[in-house]
């Protein structure tokens, strides 16, 4: 039996991909079931968008398997190409032809047949909220519209797998959030998406996250499992004054591994907080800064990353040490 009789839209193992000396994804593995959303996080150069390029028959695999709808990614990949969406942060809309012309050019690359280009049309347009701006040419639509514009296009032919990489990158947040919207219209038709992002609030939205560092998944779950299962350490939220100032002496106190500024408040990262919070009570009033609120909070997902990732590159700078 293959993998569409058992509900998975990918099925991926010890995926590697090397550019000369380069390891720029290192053996990852993972399945997304179908009509999930599915989240890769990760910074800059992580290995996000060269693992997506693998998946949708861009790039050749250096080593690993992996299956998409049921196709091979290195034998297979004009099928999967037939099965999938696939928008980049540079997805190709003209500037110079209008919103129309755009959906027909792309109608006629995905071979729409001619019975359902009309209906199609209609769809983008209505999806991306174009109806007044059908006849404008594209170099005048603000990003959120082009946004959602590139989405229609690269869904016209309904593939059941849509692959984002990247793609509320460089627009505002009300945007960000509508384009979220369509995303979820559409997984609740059973499309599966799988997207790639470095913005932490968007990971949130995903039913099941991959965090991607240096080319290694060094993390996979459920956004609350990783917030709440994954981090070993306890985060302590502190409201006091001048928290900016208060943040660069509280990096002194011995037992604190982190600390970071999330809007007006601190994020403390400890092992121990039963231990350490007495000790930044009193080192804050003995510097006269003045203590609003100390409590225990659940992790944000930035949190969980960032211990992560410290922790990974402490383990590596241990073994460069032990060998060196």
């Amino acid at each position: 039996m293959g993998e569409r009789e058992y509900g998975k839209a990918a099925v991926v193992k010890d995926l590697e991909k090397r550019f000369g000396t380069f390891l720029a994804v290192n053996r990852i593995s993972f399945e997304i079931t179908k009509g999930e959303v599915f989240g890769f996080l990760g910074p800059n150069g992580a290995g996000k968008s060269t693992t997506i390029r693998m998946l949708c028959g861009i790039l050749a695999p250096s080593g690993g398997s992996g299956t998409i709808a049921g196709f091979d990614i290195r034998t297979e990949a004009e099928k999967i190409k037939s099965r999938i969406g696939y928008m980049s942060q540079r997805f190709s809309l003209y500037e110079d032809l209008t919103v129309e012309e755009n959906i027909d050019f792309y109608s006629g690359i995905y071979r729409i047949p001619p019975e359902k280009k009309e209906k199609r049309k209609e769809w983008v347009i209505e999806m991306a909220n174009l109806e007044e701006h059908r006849q404008a040419r594209v170099s005048i639509l603000s990003g959120g519209w082009k946004q959602r514009l590139s989405l229609g296009c690269a869904i016209l032919h309904e593939p059941p797998i849509i692959f984002l990489d990247e793609p509320t990158s460089g627009v505002d947040p009300i945007s960000r959030r509508r384009f979220w919207d369509l995303i979820y219209e559409l997984t609740g038709r059973g499309t599966t998406v799988f997207v790639t992002t470095h913005y932490m609030d968007e990971a949130e939205y995903c039913d099941r996250l991959g965090l991607i560092y240096r080319g290694e998944l060094v993390a996979m779950d459920t956004p609350e499992a990783l917030k709440t299962r994954l981090m070993q350490e306890e985060v302590w939220e502190v409201l006091c004054e001048r928290p900016q100032e208060a943040m660069e002496e509280i990096e002194r106190v011995s037992g604190i591994k982190e600390v970071s500024l999330f809007g007006k408040a601190l994020h403390i990262v400890v092992q121990d907080g039963e231990g350490v919070v007495p000790v930044i009570r009193r080192f804050l009033g003995e510097r006269g800064y003045r203590l609003e609120r100390i409590e225990k909070i659940t992790p944000s997902l930035e949190d969980v990353f960032v211990s992560l990732i410290e922790a990974r590159d402490r383990g590596e700078a241990r073994q460069q040490e032990a060998r060196g």
